[in-house]
Parts: structure tokens; C-alpha cells; sequence
């Protein structure tokens, strides 16, 4: 399977996630769903985040241009909101599987999505 198989196929066809990357530690983009621009300076802060979430609980989470407010994270998962769409992001040993979500998606839906393809990725060496 591509990596723009694991965007569409994985994340997108289940509904509950809306637009999603997955990029590696180096913040290039593997694989993206359209119209989803999320720079490598973006990706770059994220992966930081995971290490250090006082950078994103002063200045927010940014992806594609849009500033969403850091809600919680762990060094494996971060989760944000604006609005009515919600982030779910997890870094795994060389990803980070980036994910939006819009109302009515319930974050533990995306949540779900995102981690089982995480925890996968994890098991491949990924």
C-alpha cells in the first residue's frame, strides 16, 4: 500500500477524519489529502510539540495556514480545536500522521482512525 494509499483509503474513506498527512520527522510530506497545504515549518513546530507541549500551549497548533488551540498531547499524540473542526495528530518511530476533523465527528471517532493506522505504521518499523 502508498502512503497516499494509507491518506485515502485508511484515514479519508472512514468517514471520520476529513483531511489528512503524513509526513516524516524531516516535515516532508509523504502523503496528503487535496487541499490540505501544511508546510514543513508547521510540520517541523508539531513534531516539536510532541516533545515539548509548552510551545504549543503559548502559540496554538498551525496547519495549513489556520491556527487551532492545543487542547492536550502526550509525546505520541497531540489533539487541537478550532471552532468546529478538530486536530488528532500521532508520531510514530519515523511518521506523523496529521488528521482534521469536522462536526459531527466525535474527536475519540478520528482519535480512533488516527491511532490504529499510527499504531500500525508503529508494527511495520514505521
Amino acid at each position: 500500500m502508498s502512503w497516499q494509499d494509507y491518506v485515502d483509503k485508511q484515514l479519508l474513506a472512514s468517514k471520520c477524519v476529513t483531511k489528512a498527512a503524513i509526513a516524516g520527522h524531516d516535515g516532508n510530506l509523504w502523503a496528503k489529502s487535496d487541499g490540505f497545504e501544511v508546510s514543513k515549518d508547521e510540520l517541523a513546530k508539531l513534531l516539536q510539540g510532541f516533545d515539548s507541549q509548552e510551545l504549543l500551549t503559548s502559540s496554538g497548533v498551525t496547519l495549513a495556514g489556520i491556527k487551532y488551540i492545543y487542547l492536550s498531547g502526550t509525546d505520541r499524540v497531540i489533539r487541537a480545536k478550532s471552532a468546529k473542526v478538530g486536530v488528532h495528530c500521532m508520531k510514530t518511530t519515523q511518521t506523523i500522521v496529521v488528521s482534521l476533523y469536522e462536526d459531527p465527528i466525535q474527536p475519540q471517532q478520528a482519535a480512533s482512525v488516527v491511532e490504529k493506522l499510527g499504531d500500525y505504521l508503529l508494527t511495520c518499523g514505521y
